[in-house]
């Protein structure tokens, strides 16, 4: 098992920058894909970036071009930096952990088995 505990949420104008982290514990860092979900009231669960545990990387056409996923094995953190927000992006953020999951699988959260309590990111507009 790892644990994840997600930072870094909060409230930011539009067009705003935010920085989430996501520090794992419990097992061995390398292995493990790394993702990120978010889940908007009255909304299901989506997608958001994921990079594998060989830097292999998958982003959602929502945030291609403005959200960076990153990862440091040396720290157990992965981060995502989030430029140019949209008040769409206003939501609950989730860290998520898969061992070995491969790049062709990394949008489906049935892959990972260990999640975070998820921080939220409010964007005003």
């Amino acid at each position: 098992q790892v644990q994840l505990v997600e930072s870094g949420g909060g409230l930011v104008q539009a067009g705003g920058s935010l920085r989430l982290s996501c520090a794992a514990s419990g097992r061995t860092f390398s292995g493990y894909a790394m993702g990120w979900f978010r889940q908007a009231p009255g909304k299901e669960r989506e997608f958001v970036v994921a990079i594998t545990w060989d830097d292999k990387t998958a982003y959602a056409d929502s945030v291609k071009g403005r959200f960076t996923i990153s990862r440091d094995n040396a720290k157990n953190t992965v981060s995502l930096q989030m430029n140019s927000l949209k008040p769409e992006d206003t939501a609950v953020y989730y860290c998520a952990a898969g061992y070995l999951v491969v790049p062709s699988n990394l949008e489906d959260s049935s892959w990972y088995h260990n999640w975070g309590q998820g921080t939220q990111v409010t964007v005003s507009s």
